[in-house]
């Protein structure tokens, strides 16, 4: 793995710097106990895209809401890079909402570079349900159900209710039950070390850091709860090592709550949404993630909340991703095949590094050569153009395998995040501009900042991800240069005025000479293996 690093010290955190964290009494703080000290990370999510919920809503037999000129709304965007991505490349009008004024004014600067015309608020949820703002076809909710208030949740179901349109879509994540069960007590005791056991007001990030050394501490005095729960401590070694950012908001607020589906379930039926599908394409694919028994306890439970919650307990799943429709109608078998084969897909990995190893339910799991190898070709034809599914099933090297089993092989695919649905030439025509301004501004900000790993592609209507290095990359071809050496040495220019360097198999490149083989490397790479893909999905 190669990273930077910066060779001079960072400057300190202020000191006495707040922690808006459960330590503190935010009775009459605007941050409502959620943490606001440190950023939350510029993630992109690619289950709340539109063209990817449409896919999957298909898939599990469901009409999906009638897009085109469609409205989209996102509860909780966090840096809003999703919904940015979003709003470029896909047809429509976007929203966001985030409390934190930093997150909206991220936001903000990411729609005005991209132009698309996407607006963002920095209200709570309470104030945002107060707003005049029509209808939408999708909204979306990633994670931020589990870390809010149970105020705050009645809310969010209250703007749900008024503002999804029948035939709608809602896309919600959440830390679900049973899966945390047993992590529950480790939570509290890093926690609760937050709020009571800090020897001084230093910061969240180093707040962080005592909480996980004293829960060590714990661990290696013999407490009974690690020796009776089985993998409490590599889950304490796992948080160890995972962004500070991301566990400050995951971990260290006020509120944190997972939920079992049956109340997750209740909750949005009262605003007349149907539970419709689980948004991981890999959960519609059967065989890979229950037994043979299981697989025959689940289809002997007629009613499918219990369905789903007994699904639960045979997974033990931390994390649910779930799509509930407003009166979305379940299509005719004929209707649902012929929607199907008229729906485009792509590649978003280069064939040659597609491993045919994944993991499911059931584990890590290999996929059968005889049928993905050829798929994989069909796919990578033409310069990876994206491929008509009706059409692969008449692809003659194709044809052998079936229309069933090669529906679930694609969807194999898109479910472990080698291929993607894609656009109509129109669509993608109207979205290229837009996502070019949103690359551009992003692979320029990608000079100083390695916080964002993701471009827009206006052919899938998502984000792909690119490293910061072939970020550089990039933008040193915007810049006229046509040779991998040339992209190396235009990033370690910007390095070295940064006074940066590599760090390889944990150790700084010292000399000149090693970052610029090291980046050469990669550029080179680049060329030879993404640049066709990038080309294609219109990101380069």
């Amino acid at each position: 793995m190669v990273q930077i690093k910066d060779l001079l010290p960072a400057e300190a955190a202020s000191a006495g710097a707040p922690f808006n964290g459960p330590h503190m009494d935010n009775s009459a703080d605007w941050t409502s106990g959620y943490v606001v000290e440190v950023d939350y990370t510029h993630g992109y999510y690619r289950e709340l895209s539109p063209v990817l919920i449409d896919f999957t809503l298909l898939v599990a037999g469901f009409e999906p809401p009638a897009r085109g000129s469609g409205r989209y709304l996102e509860l909780g965007m966090g840096q809003g890079l999703s919904a940015n991505i979003h709003a470029a490349a896909v047809e429509g009008e976007c929203v966001g909402v985030d409390f934190n004024p930093s997150h909206a004014a991220n936001a903000m600067q990411l729609a005005q570079a991209s132009g698309s015309g996407a607006r963002f608020f920095d209200d709570s949820f309470a104030q945002f349900a107060g707003r005049d703002m029509g209808e939408f076809d999708y909204i979306t909710l990633h994670g931020v159900w589990s870390w809010v208030s149970e105020e705050n949740r009645d809310v969010l179901v209250d703007i749900i209710r008024h503002k999804v349109k029948v035939g709608g879509a809602v896309y919600i994540s959440y830390n679900s039950l049973p899966g945390w069960a047993s992590a529950m007590p480790l939570r509290h005791l890093l926690t609760l070390h937050g709020k009571l056991g800090r020897a001084g007001a230093d910061g969240i990030v180093s707040s962080i850091d005592h909480a996980i050394e004293f829960g060590r501490k714990v661990a290696e005095v013999g407490a009974r709860y690690y020796a009776a729960t089985p993998g409490a401590k590599d889950r304490l070694d796992a948080i160890a090592d995972q962004n500070r950012r991301y566990l400050a908001h995951e971990y260290f607020n006020l509120d944190w709550l997972p939920m079992y589906f049956s109340e997750i379930n209740q909750r949005l039926s009262s605003a007349k949404l149907h539970f419709t599908a689980s948004a991981n394409l890999l959960d519609h694919v059967p065989g890979i993630n229950t037994t043979a028994e299981q697989s025959a306890l689940l289809a002997g439970v007629a009613h499918p909340v219990l369905r789903e919650t007994v699904r639960d307990y045979i997974l033990n799943q931390q994390f649910r991703k779930d799509l509930f429709t407003r009166g979305a109608r379940r299509l005719a078998d004929l209707d649902r095949q012929e929607r199907l084969n008229d729906a485009l897909v792509a590649l978003t990995t280069p064939a040659a590094d597609i491993a045919f190893d994944i993991t499911a339910g059931l584990g890590a799991l290999t996929l059968k050569q005889d049928i993905y190898g050829p798929l994989i070709e069909s796919l990578s034809a033409r310069d990876y153009a994206p491929k008509r599914l009706g059409d692969l099933a008449e692809d003659p090297s194709l044809k052998r395998i079936g229309g069933a089993s090669l529906l679930e092989a694609v969807t194999v695919l898109v479910g472990a995040g080698h291929a993607h649905p894609a656009q109509p030439g129109a669509a993608v025509e109207k979205a290229t501009p837009a996502c070019a301004r949103l690359n551009e501004h992003l692979v320029r900000r990608a000079r100083v900042s390695e916080d964002v790993g993701f471009l827009a592609s206006p052919v899938i209507g998502g984000g792909l991800q690119v490293s910061r290095f072939e970020q550089l990359f990039l933008l040193s071809r915007l810049g006229g240069a046509d040779k991998p050496e040339q992209w190396a040495q235009f990033a370690w220019d910007v390095l070295q005025r940064q006074n940066q360097v590599l760090i390889k198999d944990g150790k700084p490149l010292a000399a000149p000479q090693d970052n610029l083989d090291e980046l050469t490397r990669q550029a080179t790479a680049l060329e030879q293996r993404r640049l066709p893909l990038l080309r294609a999905l219109r990101v380069a």
